[in-house]
């Protein structure tokens, strides 16, 4: 079982995972890439982190816009695994 986070935990995570926002309980981040075959590869390289990790997000995408969320909806909110995943993805971002 995954320990779900406290609202105190969830800020200290929150903090140190920059680019990422808090929405109706869960983590959320928009990535801007150069155009819809950019941000397709974006999300396949997202896909395979979280293949990987056997933990997916809910992905939108509208043209050259990435929207991801990230619950973990058997723990009912937000663990460990959600900030993990987070920062992997923000490490794709570095580089646009």
């Amino acid at each position: 079982m995954t320990t779900l986070y406290t609202p105190a935990q969830v800020a200290g995570e929150l903090a140190a995972t920059p680019g990422w926002e808090l929405a109706d309980g869960q983590l959320t981040r928009t990535v801007t890439r150069k155009d819809f075959g950019d941000a397709l590869l974006f999300v396949n390289a997202v896909g395979f982190l979280a293949e990987r990790a056997n933990h997916h997000p809910d992905i939108a995408i509208s043209w050259n816009k990435v929207t991801l969320t990230l619950v973990t909806h058997s723990a009912g909110g937000l663990t460990a695994r959600d900030f993990a995943l987070a920062r992997e993805v923000s490490d794709l971002t570095r580089d646009g």
